[in-house]
């Protein structure tokens, strides 16, 4: 809406003293043209703008005046919560309710207080996605928001590994976890395929957001699972994977180059590896225990230390790689 574009303009000059029409117009996504017409319509309603010119020109408040416009919309005031995470306040649809919640806080704040937070956002930023990979398309995050926020029914549609299942879900949060969504929700009932083993009636698990492959909004709503806390629920539920998931430990020997690579490739467990090792030895490999996963995920995950690594226990896994190295030489000879 224009009133919002206009006191976000507004609230720029008190924040930031002297700008540019260029400048104003990168920062609230519109042409020049269009800042000189918000300008004008300030003008017209009595707010004292200058237009200095120049090279070094542009508009400014008057000395001395200040607007009270401050006060935050419900959506302005919940998006704060995000402030430190643009991009998923984006994927929520609030990066405008974001945007203008920060423009009033810093004009509400006093001078220093407001200059010295706009230098920490001049000098920190929070960049959550992982390098290297695609976010997940979440064409139904919006809906699956106001779902939790409305705490109403969802009748979805989720792509398993072993196929679709359509459930009716009770949305109780949303986490945002390297890049990837994740909807929290309780089942109000398994309604998947015959012979589907869906969770039993009011399970809480996690659903991968993009898996969706479509969500109804129905007109019943439920109550929250009494003392349920979303963060609480979130770290035990990744302690018990991460126990789950690494039940086996290698023994390996790594050159200088894998122990610089382990922690970005194996996360917590290639550190956690790394901080009991071994003294290097005469050619500078260490010897460390590693927790991996089983089977051929083990292989491939140590294959990519390559030449930089070798496994020494347990047997089988050595005689694994050793079969899966031994098949590359076949296929590449």
């Amino acid at each position: 809406m224009r009133a919002d574009r206009v006191l976000s303009l507004l609230l720029l000059l008190q924040n930031r003293g002297r700008m540019t029409a260029p400048e104003l117009a990168a920062e609230l996504e519109v042409s020049v043209r269009t800042v000189y017409r918000d300008v004008e319509a300030l003008g017209a309603c009595g707010v004292p703008v200058h237009a200095d010119r120049g090279p070094a020109g542009g508009f400014r408040l008057m000395d001395g005046y200040r607007t009270r416009l401050t006060g935050l919309t419900d959506a302005q005031a919940g998006s704060l919560f995000l402030a430190g995470a643009p991009g998923p306040a984006r994927d929520l649809g609030l990066g405008a309710d974001l945007a203008a919640a920060q423009l009033k806080l810093q004009a509400a704040l006093p001078a220093g207080l407001a200059a010295r937070s706009r230098r920490i956002q001049q000098r920190f930023h929070l960049d959550a996605p992982a390098w290297f990979r695609d976010a997940d398309p979440v064409p139904h995050l919006a809906r699956i928001a106001q779902a939790v926020w409305d705490q109403r029914i969802l009748r979805a549609d989720y792509r398993r590994w072993s196929g679709p299942v359509r459930r009716e879900l009770r949305p109780l949060g949303l986490v945002f976890k390297g890049g990837i969504w994740y909807l929290v929700a309780g089942t109000a009932e398994a309604a998947g395929p015959v012979g589907s083993d869906g969770p039993a009636a009011g399970a809480v698990r996690s659903y991968r957001v993009g898996r969706f492959l479509g969500v109804e909004t129905l007109a019943e709503g439920f109550e929250r699972p009494e003392g349920f806390e979303l963060a609480a629920y979130w770290q035990e539920t990744t302690d018990r994977m991460d126990a789950a998931v690494r039940r086996r430990t290698a023994v390996v020997r790594l050159s200088p180059r894998a122990v610089r690579l382990l922690p970005m490739w194996f996360g917590a467990a290639g550190s956690r590896a790394l901080a009991t090792a071994g003294p290097p030895d005469a050619d500078g490999w260490v010897r460390a225990e590693l927790a991996v996963e089983s089977g051929s995920v083990a292989v491939g995950d140590l294959l990519r230390l390559g030449a930089e690594a070798e496994v020494l226990g347990p047997p089988e896994l050595r005689r694994d790689l050793a079969a899966a190295v031994a098949e590359l030489a076949v296929r590449y000879g």
